[in-house]
């Protein structure tokens, strides 16, 4: 930012997180006195120790309970259409989400249906409904998205095959969020390398982003030592509560800060990549990151430098040109360690599709947010090269 900025953080979100947080669900839902809740759970948890633990904790707190589980990998507005028509037939007041950023998103979506009408691709962009959504309790199931604390809901147009964002402003993206270690302990090995590097991606992201400020600057190096410093035990070991616990503060805290600076290029590329071929979000931003953080580094070499020292680089006797590579050369390491693919074919995307993709990438404008303008040219060579 400039000194002539004015910049806005929000962040309405209340954050409830340590072993056990869980236990706290049934408090916030009577203390509020809500009455019928729909639970919008991730299929793959239903029927697992959280899930089971949540709905018996709040049966036995006597709240009326309705769920829906059909939530896809990749949502789309199909999913929020069918858990809208479960909560309306039930009478909900209030939603809560538990699973990953799609069961989250979902939920997000559906809160904000409920109450402006319509259908979700209404309120594509910024600022696009005026009603406040229904309250929303999320807990992630993974460590990435920061979905619980972010302020967009992303949901694919399954007309147009375009993913998109919806966002506010003023209305927070959940009312609370509960950050519990127990619950991301049976996630699998992929899904946690998944969730991670995209978790450390938004910090990354949002620490170079043209918006960055000294609040998101402070959110996002604490959120890159946290993540790359616990990634690779808490992969090794999801049953690691420490680790786990620390993924996801440190995913929250990236999330918190790109709600106000945008991400960049490696979003930009896998959300385009996304609309084209059912890929997972994390996946894709791990065959992007490496390329885009060649690509930005003569943008912001004094920031990359702080990023290396972040991720425990020795910076003895570097200036910020060759500090700011070892950032590059950590993040690389950091991917080969977990496994990762560094190649978009590696991922399924066909070489025939990348002008298209590319036009995508220049149409979804994040020069808003990138620390170097990118031309459509420009991204079809980074998605040349990447591939």
């Amino acid at each position: 930012m400039s000194s002539g900025d004015i910049v806005s953080f929000h962040c309405p979100t209340r954050l409830h997180f340590g072993h056990g947080a869980l236990a706290v669900v049934p408090q916030i839902v009577t203390g509020a006195g809500w009455s019928r809740v729909m639970v919008v759970v991730d299929p793959a948890l239903v029927g697992g120790i959280a899930y089971n633990r949540l709905m018996a904790d709040l049966s036995g707190s006597g709240i009326k309970l309705c769920e829906f589980s059909g939530v896809d990998p990749e949502p789309g507005d199909i999913n929020v259409d069918r858990a809208l028509d479960v909560l309306n037939a039930a009478g909900a007041d209030a939603i809560i989400a538990l699973g990953g950023g799609s069961a989250i998103d979902v939920a997000k979506a559906v809160a904000i249906v409920a109450t402006n009408g319509g259908c979700i691709a209404d309120y594509e962009g910024g600022d696009a409904f005026n009603v406040a959504p229904l309250p929303l309790i999320a807990i992630p199931s993974t460590a990435g998205t920061g979905s619980e604390v972010s302020g967009a809901a992303v949901i694919t147009d399954t007309t147009r095959n375009v993913k998109m964002a919806i966002r506010h402003a003023r209305f927070g993206p959940a009312t609370h969020a509960v950050l519990d270690p127990t619950v991301v302990a049976t996630v699998p090995g992929q899904v946690a390398v998944h969730a991670g590097v995209d978790a450390f991606v938004h910090a990354f992201e949002s620490y170079l982003s043209k918006l960055a400020n000294p609040f998101t600057d402070a959110w996002n190096l604490r959120a890159i030592r946290v993540l790359s410093g616990n990634i690779r035990p808490y992969v090794a070991n999801r049953e690691n509560a420490d680790a786990a616990l620390n993924m996801l503060c440190g995913a929250s805290m990236a999330a918190m800060s790109f709600g106000t600076t945008g991400t960049g290029n490696v979003h930009c590329m896998a959300m385009a990549i996304g609309g084209f071929y059912p890929v997972p979000h994390g996946l894709a931003n791990a065959a992007c990151l490496p390329h885009v953080a060649r690509f930005n580094f003569i943008a912001a070499p004094g920031k990359y430098a702080q990023i290396a020292e972040a991720m425990g680089e020795d910076m003895h006797g570097c200036d910020d040109l060759s500090a700011g590579r070892r950032a590059i050369s950590a993040i690389e390491t950091l991917c080969d360690d977990l496994g990762v693919p560094s190649r978009l074919r590696d991922i399924g995307v066909e070489k025939a599709a990348l002008p298209e993709i590319a036009e995508r990438c220049y149409a979804l404008n994040y020069n808003r947010w990138n620390p170097r303008h990118t031309t459509q040219e420009e991204f079809l060579t980074l998605l040349q090269t990447a591939y």
